[in-house]
């Protein structure tokens, strides 16, 4: 489901390591091994996500789809 996301903006529910649940709006890259590889527009960083860590995803009203 993740993958139709691949090069637009989302805002995804996350719950981390430490049991915390963030929201976070991340530019999805790619998924591959069960991980999200993405770039977090709040710090301008690459992250990766694990996916079954994902609570929930919305896409951004407006979000740059650009060529995959």
């Amino acid at each position: 489901m993740m993958e139709k996301y691949i090069g637009e903006i989302v805002e995804i529910i996350y719950l981390d390591a430490a049991g915390k649940i963030t929201q976070r709006k991340i530019e999805v890259h790619g998924i591959r091994n069960g991980l999200v590889r993405s770039k977090c527009l709040q710090s301008g960083q690459p992250r990766a996500f694990k996916l079954d860590n994902i609570l929930a995803i919305q896409p951004v009203q407006g979000g740059v789809r650009r060529a995959v």
